[in-house]
């Protein structure tokens, strides 16, 4: 990653995708291990996720891109 790269974290990117409504709410998404950064099963609210992560809650992938 270099240091030019954008970052946003798991809990945050949750929240802009309408997902959870709060970051209380993120929390118990993340920790309760519904959320999978590249497939594998994250438990960090602080996971930095760059341009190209996908995030998979449920049946639902979302990728991030266009990060500013």
């Amino acid at each position: 990653m270099s240091d030019e790269e954008k970052t946003i974290h798991l809990e945050q990117f949750l929240k802009l995708q309408g997902i959870s409504g709060t970051g209380g709410n993120a929390k118990m998404l993340i920790q309760s291990g519904e959320v999978r950064v590249n497939r594998v099963v994250e438990t960090r609210r602080k996971r930095q996720l760059v341009s190209g992560d996908k995030v998979q809650v449920g049946a639902e992938t979302f990728v991030v891109s266009d990060l500013k």
